[in-house]
């Protein structure tokens, strides 16, 4: 069970059937992370992508906050039928569009197709850390970040990254968020 921190479903609580595997952001995390982004981003007129969005504890945190264009990729067939119900009973439909599928063959699939503002990644945390960085790589390496966007990825905290783009970690416990900036533009031109 999770409860959305804040929005138009503030304090709801959202209760998954019991057999779900599931791990949801804790509330003192998530409560942490929507600061940071709230202070950057105009929630209304930015454009999410959650890659394992489980049961839908950031999707609906960010749907809640107003949100209008979050896409949601979750393998789990129970977990997408949870997410697409909710996202229903809530009256999310019109802003989130749940993808069922392994989040390295969609981001293979449909790369160069779409940018947002934010990339969300909360891999299961027994994943293997060079899984992490192919993850990394798939999402800055092909355009899926706007260019003042971010990707945010969530770990266990004894994890760390060397990565040229990134920019922050921070710690809640045994949870943490390293932010990642885009490529940068190489400027081909030549002077003349």
């Amino acid at each position: 069970m999770y409860r959305i921190i804040s929005g138009k479903w503030k304090a709801k609580k959202i209760a998954a059937p019991k057999n779900f595997d599931v791990r949801p952001t804790t509330d003192f995390a998530k409560e942490a992370l929507f600061s940071i982004l709230e202070n950057k981003y105009d929630m209304q007129s930015i454009s999410v992508l959650d890659l394992f969005a489980g049961i839908g504890s950031i999707t609906f945190e960010f749907a809640s906050r107003g949100c209008q264009d979050i896409t949601s990729v979750e393998m789990n067939p129970k977990h997408t039928s949870f997410l697409n119900t909710t996202a229903s009973e809530l009256g999310f439909n019109l802003q989130v569009n749940v993808q069922r599928g392994d989040v390295f063959d969609w981001l293979k699939k449909f790369r160069n197709k779409k940018s947002f503002e934010l990339v969300f990644s909360d891999a299961p945390f027994e994943m293997e850390e060079k899984k992490y960085h192919e993850l990394i790589s798939l999402v800055l390496n092909n355009k899926y970040l706007k260019e003042n966007g971010t990707l945010i990825v969530e770990h266990q905290s004894r994890m760390k990254f060397d990565h040229p783009n990134l920019i922050d970690t921070r710690k809640y416990g045994n949870v943490s968020f390293s932010f990642f900036e885009p490529n940068k533009e190489v400027n081909t031109e030549i002077a003349e």
